[in-house]
């Protein structure tokens, strides 16, 4: 046996260098290839006005106030530009990508206290590869991974330092991540600050200790990081819209928008879609189907912690009717975490939850290892460079691993990730450019830096209430190099304009058009009349 455990450790190191080693083409190639979302741009251009103006403390959108989160994060994607000397879809991507890899280190660090680092290790993989991680939320430059990492730490501050009855660590430190959460993304953090605290307490017996000093203390570290900002911003502008366009913000996702009857509806569709964009370690949300899984997680301390974490915040979202996966990553730590504890002891073996698990987990890996030959008959990758050396090496490292998954029972799980950072290679070489020489998206992208490149020097404004589609808005803005003002009152004629022929018939001297993603329409640029 000890032979054995020796045997295992030296298979497990193995699988971890590798993995670490397959993080760097699964998560870079082609990174910075696909146009930028409306999301991606927004944050982008953000920033970008704010290197432009000079102005970092308040976020502007074309010259205009902008309300709906706070800057940090902007800051961030700023430092980022500087460091790297320019500004695209490459760099502005780096920083998710760098938030995901130490998401995934924290849970490690954290889950490894309490189970070791195999099940930490693999823990932290199935964090980058559950399906929406991978295939999606990965590729773009967005708060979430982000905002979801801070909401992560903050968790397992309360609980680590709530064993050691740390209340001042416990209270400054889950408060010094809110104050940073709530400047990434607003009041979704201090919601999240306010449930955990009061479900955790309140099961250990202590919500007495919710009104002492060390909270009072704590919630003044809130107050000095968010006060200070709002302290400089009042400076240049005033308040009210500010924190009315954040609570709508939080609000309008919920019934108050969408209607009770929605809501209703979304209540039972809510799990389906989740599990489905998780994939496929979701599917161990068979597990929780059992009488007794309670008493097995109140069995131990801080799985019943996640537990507890994951109800009391996940009924906001579950009640609201349009909510993003993205939204949610901070979760999975919590729920993986329970699942594959449950899938690797607590009586599930031999169940058949356990085999529906171990059937689909195995089903997986035979569909990458042929999707993994896919791409030499399919007639969008023909022409795709290095076409048979791709294939040939992703092949024969699937075909490895399949081998080993059947082989090494003990490191299946690891080997999965393992398989599932292959198709994201091979996902990223053959995929992500068939998409983008037929996304429109492209076309609005090279449309937008053409029209910059060729108005450089002349003034440019957005006519009125155009609604200018942010994708365009980065690129133009960027190639030029200049703010791109809204433009409502004391026209000059001789200046030049985006205008929606839709909405307006204004223009007299039409010189060029700009192609818009959403509606596949386009724009015109040129003079107007007064």
């Amino acid at each position: 046996d000890a032979a054995y455990g020796m045997k295992d450790q030296q298979r497990n190191t193995l699988l971890y260098i590798l993995s670490i080693i397959l993080l760097f083409p699964a998560l870079l190639i082609n990174l910075g290839l696909m146009t930028f979302i409306d999301d991606e741009g927004i944050r982008t251009l953000v920033a970008l006005e704010m290197k432009l103006s000079g102005n970092y403390i308040t976020p502007t959108l074309h010259g205009d106030f902008y309300y709906n989160k706070p800057p940090l994060y902007n800051w961030i994607l700023l430092f980022y530009f500087n460091l790297l000397g320019q500004i695209n879809e490459f760099t502005a991507r780096i920083p998710t990508l760098l938030s995901l890899c130490a998401f995934a280190a924290t849970v490690f660090y954290f889950f490894r206290k309490h189970y070791g680092n195999y099940t930490a290790f693999v823990l932290a993989l199935s964090l980058i590869t559950c399906g929406r991680v991978l295939f999606w939320d990965s590729l773009l430059a967005l708060i979430d991974i982000t905002f979801s990492w801070l909401v992560f730490v903050q968790f397992m501050v309360i609980y680590h330092h709530f064993q050691r009855r740390n209340w001042w660590l416990l209270f400054a430190l889950s408060y010094l991540c809110t104050g940073l959460g709530f400047m990434l993304k607003g009041l979704p953090a201090i919601v999240f600050q306010g449930f955990t605290l009061l479900a955790y307490f309140i099961y250990q017996k202590e919500f007495r200790r919710l009104f002492s000093w060390q909270h009072i203390l704590g919630g003044l570290v809130f107050v000095a990081i968010v006060g200070t900002y709002y302290l400089v911003y009042v400076q240049y502008n005033g308040l009210d819209t500010v924190f009315q366009t954040l609570f709508t913000e939080s609000s309008k996702r919920t019934a108050v928008q969408f209607g009770w009857w929605k809501t209703f509806l979304h209540l039972f569709t809510f799990p389906l879609e989740m599990v489905y964009h998780f994939l496929p370690w979701s599917i161990m949300v068979v597990y929780l189907l059992r009488k007794d899984l309670w008493r097995i997680l109140q069995a131990d301390p801080f799985m019943a912690f996640c537990a507890l974490c994951f109800m009391a915040n996940i009924l906001v979202y579950w009640s609201s009717v349009e909510v993003y996966p993205r939204y949610l990553l901070m979760f999975c730590p919590l729920l993986f975490g329970i699942f594959l504890q449950l899938h690797q002891g607590n009586g599930e073996q031999g169940r058949w939850s356990s085999k529906l698990v171990n059937g689909f987990l195995a089903l997986v890996c035979v569909l990458l290892l042929l999707g993994s030959v896919l791409p030499l008959f399919l007639p969008q990758t023909q022409n795709a460079p290095y076409l048979y050396l791709k294939t040939g090496f992703l092949f024969l490292a699937c075909l490895g691993l399949s081998a080993l998954y059947w082989k090494w029972k003990p490191q299946r799980l690891l080997i999965l990730a393992m398989l599932l950072l292959l198709g994201r290679v091979g996902f990223n070489w053959f995929v992500l450019p068939d998409r983008n020489a037929n996304d429109y998206g492209n076309e609005c992208r090279i449309s937008s830096i053409e029209a910059g490149q060729r108005f450089r020097d002349q003034d440019l404004y957005v006519y009125k209430k155009t609604p200018m589609q942010w994708t365009n808005s980065i690129y133009l803005t960027n190639t030029r190099g200049k703010i791109i003002p809204i433009k409502k009152t004391n026209l000059d004629t001789s200046a030049l304009y985006i205008v929606d022929p839709k909405m307006y018939t204004v223009i007299v001297d039409s010189v060029a058009e700009l192609k818009v993603r959403h509606g596949k329409r386009h724009f015109i640029i040129g003079k107007v009349q007064r």
